[in-house]
């Protein structure tokens, strides 16, 4: 009689992820999917997803762009040159930077994945990468993923949530390959000034490191306008800065952006890429032209949007005796618990009692504990809604 064996043996994952936290959006997803299979109405302030509708003129151009055959075949490897060129006239008229298109524009999948592409590309194993803390988690993971190793580089408010980089310890600057900012910020709301760009820039030229600005809400700005780290003297000659149209053009699902700057380090991402993608769906690079196309004045009445929200979230939440910071761009807002409690158990308390999606700042990284995020992707009755929810529980 023949037995037949099973192999019961377990997979045995890469030592290298077991340097990284759980996903907290992922954690969030989760814990909301319960609640909403209850039939729980959740005012979401979670994750930053717009929930205002991609600009109609861009869904057109898509689907012009999809009915024709020519856009069915694989993509160009670093982009359409056609949208490279509108990138650059973007960069131009909006920030007056200058920028060639063929050696110094790269088109991404989504600004996340060149972020977390980047660090395979400069950073050699064992080396450092400076990180802002609180940050966007994927600076920290790809950093990890690539062998290298993290410095973290406290963000408080006493400095207007800048890291101060002429504190960091030289040893760290000398090992330092990699220096990720990201203005506007995320979590924090902040924005950063030209002379903080210049001094990231003179610092990079001393010690031999490559800046990284994450700009993907360079658009969302209530005070003045956004400065670009490619504005700083010097800058392109160490320097790349990642901008994307999720956030401006409520296009998160299209997972489209695109990286300028540094020509050698915008070659380094593209050799992996090379290597391990495919490019955008040539009609969605087509709809990100008309994206790049549409009037200024598009762009400025949506963030009109984004400031009534703000307001309405923070003097509503003010009101309950809550310290909260208005802050100057972005469309989130970053807050001290007012409770007392971690942030991950403040989270949990305001999902399950008020019925509201929220970030605990702990997901952001060791600074980032005792805050809570709040993301301006709801409407000013639900955001109204929200406040009234919270204030009950307070």
């Amino acid at each position: 009689m023949r037995t037949t064996m099973t192999n019961t043996r377990t997979l045995k994952r890469a030592e290298r992820l077991d340097r990284l936290p759980p996903y907290l959006f992922v954690e969030l997803a989760r814990a909301k999917s319960a609640l909403e299979a209850d039939g729980v109405d959740l005012v979401d302030l979670g994750i930053g997803d717009p929930d205002l509708p991609t600009f109609p003129e861009i869904v057109e151009a898509l689907q012009a762009a999809c009915a024709d055959p020519a856009t069915h075949r694989y993509p160009a490897q670093r982009g359409d040159a056609s949208l490279r060129r509108a990138i650059a006239g973007w960069i131009r008229r909006r920030h007056g930077v200058d920028l060639d298109p063929e050696r110094e524009v790269l088109v991404l999948i989504g600004t996340k994945e060149g972020l977390g592409h980047l660090p395979t590309a400069v950073l050699d194993p064992g080396r450092v990468a400076l990180v802002p803390d609180p940050g966007y988690p994927v600076y920290q993971a790809s950093s990890w993923l690539a062998g290298g190793e993290v410095v973290h580089l406290p963000l408080d408010s006493e400095r207007g949530f800048r890291p101060d980089l002429e504190a960091v310890p030289r040893r760290a600057m000398e090992a330092a390959q990699l220096l990720f900012l990201n203005y506007p910020n995320n979590p924090t709301g902040a924005a950063a000034d030209p002379e903080f760009f210049q001094l990231a820039a003179n610092l990079a030229r001393e010690h031999g490191f490559l800046v990284a600005n994450d700009a993907a809400y360079a658009e969302i700005v209530y005070e003045g306008t956004g400065a670009s780290f490619l504005g700083a003297d010097g800058a392109k000659d160490v320097g790349i800065e990642f901008h994307s149209l999720s956030k401006t053009f409520n296009m998160t699902g299209w997972r489209v952006g695109y990286v300028i700057g540094n020509a050698d380090a915008i070659d380094a991402l593209a050799t992996v890429k090379d290597n391990v993608d495919s490019c955008v769906f040539t009609a969605i690079q087509r709809a990100a032209e008309a994206a790049l196309a549409l009037p200024e004045a598009r762009i400025a009445a949506q963030v009109e949007v984004y400031r009534r929200r703000r307001d309405a979230l923070v003097d509503g939440l003010r009101k309950t005796g809550w310290r909260v910071p208005r802050p100057r761009a972005s469309f989130y807002v970053w807050a001290r618990v007012p409770t007392g409690e971690d942030s991950q158990a403040f989270a949990a308390r305001v999902l399950t009692e008020a019925h509201v999606v929220t970030t605990p700042g702990v997901g952001f990284g060791p600074a980032g504990e005792g805050h809570v995020r709040m993301a301006l992707t709801a409407s000013e009755e639900r955001i109204a809604e929200a406040v009234d929810r919270i204030r009950r529980i307070l």
